[in-house]
């Protein structure tokens, strides 16, 4: 078998696999984007064209509206944390289809670029955290590159425990902290 092949066959069935295990069930279609004026097609998250649409008085780009897209409550693509259990870089599989939708993304529109910050709570040292943030971070890339999107798209780093959402020392704070945060080109 010819080593593409294996690949494929490889990426096919770690997706279905991701979809299969997925508990938060059938995933929802990307909000449709209105088409006011002609212009260049550009994919969405499901690689359908956007047009540009009139904002302030101007016309806004492919680009700015593929931005809006990212933004839009509405759209699975604004959802951009993987969160953790505690010690651990596993993803789980309720971020399945979260994962699937930035990795469509991504692939219909290859000039963007995703950076994923892994992060820990506080406990650990230092090196400790920004070795598993390093390891959180790396999981979402490989994760998305088993289904389709380019290396030179993504860059994982890790901040350890230096950029906490909560500062409490309970649990509930902990829990918020032990994430990978998905920020495309133009957002850090």
């Amino acid at each position: 078998m010819h080593p593409t092949t294996v690949k494929i066959s490889i990426a096919a069935l770690t997706l279905a696999l991701l979809a299969g295990c997925s508990s938060t069930g059938p995933e929802q279609p990307a909000a449709p984007v209105e088409n006011k004026t002609p212009s260049a097609p550009a994919g969405n998250a499901s690689g359908a064209a956007v047009a540009p649409t009139n904002v302030a008085g101007r016309q806004m780009t492919a680009e700015e509206a593929l931005l809006a897209q990212l933004k839009d409550p509405s759209n699975p693509l604004s959802k951009r944390l993987v969160y953790f259990d505690y010690d651990s870089y596993v993803i789980k599989d309720s971020y399945a289809s979260l994962i699937s939708a930035h990795a469509k993304f991504l692939t219909a529109n290859p000039k963007f670029k995703l950076l994923i910050q892994g992060n820990t709570d506080e406990r650990g040292s230092r090196e400790y955290n920004l070795a598993l943030g390093q390891r959180r971070a790396e999981a979402v890339k490989r994760a998305l590159m088993v289904l389709g999107v380019q290396e030179a798209q993504i860059e994982a780093v890790s901040l350890g425990e230096e950029k906490p959402r909560m500062t409490g020392t309970d649990e509930a704070s902990y829990a918020e902290n032990r994430r990978s945060e998905l920020l495309y080109s133009g957002e850090y």
